[in-house]
C-alpha cells in the first residue's frame, strides 16, 4: 500500500497536465485546485481500503479529474415535477409562483430598478410602500411592511414592541417558527422573556390572566401549524385574548405560520385561517408567510396598527430583516392579483391546485394512464384518495385527489422513484404498497406532457402487453 501511494503525483504535477491546463483556462483557477485535492485526497482513502489497487498513469489520472471537474458543473437546485400530492412541500421550494409573479421578477433581473426612488420626483422613496398599499386594500389593515421571513417578521416585532419585556404565550403555543427557529431561541435573540401559561394541551383565559405581570408587554398568540392535540386539550379564543389584553393594556400580537388571504373553505380547507379575520378580532399586530397558502414568494408580511408598524419601520433591526427586490418584485404581482378572486384562483398556482374538483384530476388520469402503461415500464392503477394539502395529517387541510399508482415490471417501487428523481425533468412521487405513487393534485396540468416525456426516457426496449391490459381503475 505504501508504495502504491508513492505513485500518486503531486497537486502541482497534474495542474501542468494539458486537460487541467485548458480546464483552468476556462474554469477559475481555485476551483480546480480544489478539486485536483478532493480527488486525490478520495482517492487516498480508496487505496488504504483496497478499494483502488492501483493507480492510473499521471495523464489517465489529469483526463480523469479533468472530467469529474467539468462533470460537477451541474446545478444543485433543478426544476422538479412534484408528483407527492403535497401542494405546499417545503422541501421543493414552497408554492411555486404565478406566471406574473415570475414576469416581474425577470424584467427586475434585467438592469436596475426604482426600489428605492420616487420616479416622478427623483426624490428617495420606501421600498415597500406600494406592496404596503396592497396589503392595506386587501386585508384592512392600518398599515403593512414586509421581511425577508417570518421569523424574521417576528423578530422585529418582538424587539420593537417588548424588548427587555416579557411575552406572554400559552404553552402548547411554543413550538418552532419559520422552518425550524424555535421561538424560546427567537425571543432570547432580542432580550424578550418568554412566559409560558398553563399546560401543554389546555391554556383558559384565566391561565393568561394568572401570567400577567407589570413586565408584561404582550401576549403572543402562535397558532399550532403542523400538528394537532387529540384528546383532551383547549385553548382561549383570540377574541378572549384581545379582550384580556386591552384590559390591562397590553398589545395582542398573532403568528400565523400557516395563513391565507381569502378563505379557503370553499375548496375544503377549513383549518387555515384568514388574517383579516385576525385583524378583525382585535390584533394590534400579525404576522403571516408571504408563501405557504397566500402563493406568493417566501417572505414576513407584518399587518397592524399604524403606530405599531411604524415603530418596527424605525427599528434597527428592520433593515437586517428587509426583503431584496426580486422578493418584493413577485410579491407585489401576487398581491395584485388577489384583487379579483377568481383571477388570483386561475392564476396562483397554490390556489389553482387546492380549487381543481376532483374529476378534473380524474379525467386528467385517464388521459396519462394509457400513456404510462404504454412505456411497458409498470402497470398502473388509477385511485381516489385522500392527501394532506402541507404534507402534515392536520384536519382541515386535507382533499380528495386521484392518484397513478404504478407497478414497476422491473425492480422495485422505490428503484422507479430513484430512477426518476435522477431523471430529465425530475419526478418525485412517493412509495407506498410496492408501488410508486403520481399524486395528480399537486402536478401543474402543464407538466402533464412532461411528465410522460420522463417516464418513457425509462422505457425498457423489449416489447410489452398493450396499455389496455394493464391499467385499472378503481373508485
Amino acid at each position: 500500500m505504501p508504495n502504491v501511494l508513492r505513485n500518486l503525483p503531486s497537486v502541482g504535477e497534474l495542474l501542468e497536465s494539458p486537460p487541467l491546463k485548458a480546464l483552468i483556462d476556462r474554469l477559475n483557477r481555485n476551483v480546480v485546485v480544489t478539486g485536483v485535492r478532493h480527488f486525490l485526497d478520495d482517492m487516498q482513502s480508496q487505496i488504504r481500503t483496497a478499494a483502488a489497487p492501483y493507480v492510473p498513469a499521471p495523464t489517465e489520472l489529469a483526463l480523469r479529474i479533468a472530467e469529474w471537474i467539468g462533470g460537477d458543473r451541474r446545478p444543485t437546485i433543478l426544476p422538479v415535477i412534484n408528483a407527492t400530492g403535497i401542494v405546499l412541500h417545503s422541501r421543493l421550494g414552497g408554492a411555486p409562483l404565478a406566471d406574473e409573479a415570475m414576469a416581474e421578477i425577470a424584467a427586475l433581473t434585467h438592469g436596475y430598478a426604482s426600489v428605492g426612488m420616487d420616479l416622478s420626483t427623483g426624490d428617495d422613496a420606501e421600498e415597500t410602500s406600494a406592496i404596503e398599499q396592497l396589503l392595506v386594500r386587501l386585508t384592512g389593515a392600518e398599515a403593512a411592511t414586509i421581511a425577508s421571513s417570518l421569523s424574521g417578521a417576528a423578530l422585529v416585532a418582538l424587539a420593537s414592541a417588548a424588548a427587555n419585556k416579557e411575552v406572554i404565550v400559552a404553552r402548547g403555543q411554543v413550538t418552532a417558527i419559520d422552518q425550524g427557529y424555535r421561538l424560546p431561541e427567537l425571543c432570547a435573540s432580542c432580550q424578550v422573556a418568554l412566559r409560558e401559561a398553563g399546560t401543554a394541551n389546555v391554556t383558559q383565559i384565566d391561565d393568561y390572566a394568572a401570567a400577567i405581570s407589570p413586565q408584561t408587554a404582550a401576549i403572543l398568540h402562535h397558532p399550532a401549524c403542523g400538528f394537532a392535540m387529540v384528546g383532551t386539550a383547549a385553548s382561549a379564543s383570540l377574541s378572549e385574548i384581545v379582550a384580556l389584553a386591552r384590559q390591562h393594556r397590553l398589545l395582542t400580537i398573532e403568528c400565523l405560520e400557516e395563513a391565507s388571504l381569502i378563505d379557503l373553505t370553499p375548496y375544503g380547507i377549513t383549518a387555515v385561517p384568514v388574517v383579516s379575520a385576525s385583524l378583525n378580532a382585535g390584533a394590534d399586530l400579525v404576522l403571516m408567510s408571504g408563501d405557504g397558502f397566500a402563493g406568493g414568494p417566501a417572505c414576513g408580511i407584518i399587518l397592524g396598527t399604524r403606530s405599531l408598524v411604524q415603530k418596527i419601520k424605525d427599528h434597527p433591526l428592520r433593515r437586517a430583516v428587509r426583503a431584496n427586490k426580486l422578493t418584493l418584485a413577485a410579491l407585489a404581482a401576487t398581491l395584485r392579483l388577489y384583487e379579483d378572486r377568481q383571477l388570483a384562483e386561475r392564476a396562483i398556482p397554490t390556489l389553482s391546485l387546492l380549487a381543481t374538483p376532483l374529476e378534473n384530476l380524474r379525467q386528467r388520469a385517464e388521459r396519462l394512464a394509457p400513456q404510462i402503461a404504454a412505456t411497458g415500464l409498470a402497470t398502473v392503477d388509477i385511485l381516489t384518495t385522500t392527501g394532506f394539502v402541507a404534507g402534515h395529517e392536520v384536519p382541515g387541510q386535507s382533499l380528495p385527489t386521484v392518484v397513478l399508482a404504478l407497478t414497476p415490471k422491473l425492480g422495485t417501487a422505490e428503484q422507479l422513484a430513484s430512477t426518476l428523481r435522477l431523471g430529465t425533468p425530475a419526478v418525485v412521487g412517493r412509495v407506498s404498497d410496492s408501488r410508486l405513487i403520481l399524486d395528480l393534485r399537486s402536478i401543474m396540468p402543464r407538466d402533464d406532457l412532461p411528465l410522460i416525456t420522463a417516464i418513457t426516457a425509462q422505457q425498457p426496449v423489449t416489447p410489452q402487453p398493450s396499455a389496455d391490459q394493464q391499467i385499472t381503475i378503481a373508485m
